[in-house]
């Protein structure tokens, strides 16, 4: 479990972004709510703006502007005082983690957030809230995307 006293208060970053690190149904969102209400870090979910843009979880052709508004949204957060914003997404690829590396500025620390919970586990909690569309994901992810 993440703790603030592992962040190192005398970086000279301005800003942080806390990427959650794991399968879907892993407990990520879980974790990310929280670390909000303990410390009051907004949370930024990309499978929200999935929803708020097309109504589905995820149509790969709108992706690349799934992205770009999560990264506008980490930086809107910053800009308007939140110092540290957690991305409650898999980020299971270091593609994907490289990415916000790329397109942080120098002064914005990333931490990843490992959830580490069994890729059985994570396809029971899907069943039992009835996702089956997520479960051939999960363990496609856990056993060849999975970086």
């Amino acid at each position: 479990m993440f703790k603030a006293n592992e962040i190192n208060e005398a970086d000279p970053v301005q800003y942080r972004v806390i990427l959650m690190h794991g399968l879907p149904y892993s407990g990520k969102s879980t974790e990310a709510r929280r670390l909000s209400k303990k410390y009051g870090w907004p949370i930024v979910n990309p499978d929200a703006v999935r929803v708020a843009l097309h109504g589905s979880r995820f149509p790969a052709v709108m992706e690349p502007w799934v992205w770009l508004i999560t990264f506008l949204m980490v930086k809107v957060m910053h800009l308007t005082g939140y110092d540290t914003v957690i991305v409650d997404a898999c980020n299971n690829t270091r593609k994907r983690r490289d990415e916000w590396r790329r397109v942080s500025p120098e002064d914005v620390e990333i931490l990843l957030v490992p959830v580490w919970t069994s890729s059985s586990e994570c396809i029971e909690r899907a069943a039992k809230n009835n996702d089956q569309e997520i479960i051939p994901q999960i363990g496609r992810m856990a056993y060849r995307d999975w970086e």
